[in-house]
């Protein structure tokens, strides 16, 4: 008997899959362990975890200029994935329109931003826009390209999920009487949702790494007062755990934050 795409996704795993992925994870962990633990030993014979190092994380100002960062991080990736969210949603609609007019283009525009590198788009903003006099501030010349770029790949994680919804679905609903755009918004694209949460936050995940191009328009961000701690203190190992544990912590709160969204529906 086959199963449902819902069932596949987010049935409990049976006894065997239980050992077995909790064989990998064993063993997963001990690599992962001792790999940490060869580094640290690393650093440590080269000085790097030394107390010197460490001592200016005891000043506030140095938590302080990292915080500033992390709002300049926040603030770009933030309206970044707000650009990607709604601009994907309009491109889907136009892939998945019936009148070739919008269909072409939006087929177009998707393929043009999946297949141009974020940093070439950053530089188009920084460098060609200000020669024909389309000035942007840095926030917009990192914040931009980076929402563009998203929202190609957006669109086409919205298209596979509305296309797993199944077909009856749609059937039942246009039998109520719904028209396309209330069959769309109130039944489809809701269910739809519910099987891409995994993907978008994948995708919320790369807008926030993204938001390290900063350093191109000098966009204060969290990497770019990292650069300038390391610079002013020469301590580049114990600066860039710092960050990375942040960077760790809100891509962490993205995936809880998601967790709500993506409970299977009943």
């Amino acid at each position: 008997m086959s199963r449902s795409l819902e069932d596949i996704l987010f049935a409990a795993p049976g006894p065997q899959a239980r050992a077995v992925t909790n064989a990998v994870s064993a063993i997963a962990a001990a690599v992962l362990l001792l790999l940490a633990v060869a580094i640290v030993f690393r650093f440590h014979s080269a000085g790097q975890l030394d107390a010197p190092y460490w001592e200016f994380f005891a000043w506030p100002t140095t938590w302080s200029f990292l915080a500033k960062g992390l709002l300049g991080t926040l603030a770009s990736s933030a309206m970044a994935a707000v650009i990607a969210l709604a601009l994907g949603l309009v491109l889907l609609l136009g892939r998945l329109s019936r009148l070739r007019l919008m269909r072409w283009p939006s087929i177009a525009v998707i393929e043009f931003l999946r297949g141009t590198p974020t940093l070439l788009l950053i530089y188009v903003c920084f460098l060609v826009l200000p020669s024909v006099g389309i000035k942007l501030s840095t926030y917009w010349m990192l914040t931009l390209p980076i929402g563009l770029s998203t929202a190609a790949v957006v669109a086409e994680v919205y298209r596979a999920g509305v296309l797993a919804v199944p077909r009856g679905q749609t059937d039942a609903a246009r039998s109520l009487g719904l028209t396309e755009v209330q069959v769309f918004f109130f039944v489809v694209f809701p269910q739809a949702l519910r099987y891409i949460v995994p993907a978008l936050v994948a995708q919320l995940v790369i807008v926030v790494k993204d938001t390290t191009f900063g350093y191109v328009v000098t966009y204060g961000e969290l990497m770019q007062n990292a650069k300038v701690l390391i610079a002013n203190y020469h301590s580049l190992v114990p600066v860039y755990l710092v960050v990375a544990a942040l960077y760790c912590l809100v891509n962490y709160a993205i995936s809880k934050a998601s967790q709500r969204l993506g409970r299977p529906m009943h």
